[in-house]
């Protein structure tokens, strides 16, 4: 199934001229073509084309990349996915930069006027430049002395992600469990949680002291490897298998974990992970997690 997707508000960027450019791809891949199937008016929309039994990853690779060179400059997600299996059961979900708008250890690094020197060792370690654990730590000890108070403001002024609640609540208004699994803070993970709706959260603990940050954060540092472990874990826990996750980051520790589920999207991912990432949405907004998996915009729920 191919779907493509745009943003929710503008212009459609979806035209009959392009449409006939995307089937003439399909065909000339030797793909018997389906009709066209809107989600959401001018937003999203798939088309089902035939695969050969034992189709190689490599060929759907080469399809894809096809339609997104067609698609070009145009604010379209072009993303292949299985037909069968679509609708997950469970939704894993990185926090930073994915469900919120920002990154929120630069947040706190703002308030403690630390920006210049903490942002730029956070967007390395997101494209993967440095061992994450080791950015952490290294980012939390120049917060030592802050304030915890502003632990609280950050939950305040925090932004969620456009279409986050919605994607929780339909996804939950469809028997599918759902966790925020995040290298961030419990200090901020919980109230996101309790806000959209997720059924619980993992992430890692800011040790505070005398109302204070002490610079620490407390072991074992939930990395790359902790967000697979926490994919299984909740898979086994429900009798479900991997396959059975939609998973969803931005940074090179979200990488293991959408590689490892059935559906794994890059939310305006970093080059490094939309070049790994089964799937990749830079125009849609979490929405379009929905529409991969087939929803149409008459089955979202509104969110809470």
């Amino acid at each position: 199934m191919l779907v493509l997707t745009g943003p929710e508000t503008g212009p459609s960027p979806f035209s009959d001229t392009l449409l006939a450019a995307v089937g003439g791809i399909l065909m000339d891949r030797g793909h018997a073509v389906g009709d066209s199937r809107v989600l959401s008016d001018g937003v999203a929309l798939e088309i089902p084309f035939q695969w050969p039994e034992g189709g190689a990853k490599a060929s759907w690779i080469d399809v894809r990349d096809r339609v997104r060179k067609a698609v070009g400059d145009l604010p379209i997600d072009a993303n292949i996915v299985p037909a069968v299996g679509r609708r997950k059961k469970i939704l894993i979900a990185d926090m930073d930069s994915t469900v919120i708008t920002s990154e929120s250890l630069d947040d706190l690094a703002a308030y403690a006027g630390l920006a210049e020197k903490i942002a730029p060792i956070t967007a390395r370690a997101m494209r993967g430049e440095l061992d994450f654990e080791a950015a952490l730590k290294e980012r939390v000890g120049m917060l030592a002395g802050l304030d915890a108070a502003v632990l609280d403001k950050l939950v305040e002024e925090v932004r969620v992600t456009d279409g986050a609640a919605e994607m929780v609540a339909t996804m939950r208004a469809n028997d599918a469990y759902t966790a925020l699994v995040s290298g961030g803070f419990r200090s901020l993970t919980s109230p996101i949680r309790k806000r959209l709706g997720f059924h619980e959260d993992r992430s890692n603990t800011l040790i505070v002291s005398d109302g204070q940050l002490t610079g620490k954060v407390a072991d074992p540092v939930l990395d790359k490897n902790a967000k697979v472990t926490a994919l299984e874990e909740i898979a086994g826990k429900l009798k479900l298998s991997v396959e059975d996750a939609v998973t969803v980051g931005d940074g090179a520790n979200d990488i293991p974990m959408l590689g490892s589920a059935g559906l794994g999207v890059a939310f305006r991912g970093k080059p490094a992970v939309e070049a790994s990432a089964p799937c990749a949405i830079r125009h849609a907004d979490l929405r379009g997690l929905l529409y991969l998996q087939g929803y149409t915009n008459a089955e979202i729920s509104t969110g809470v």
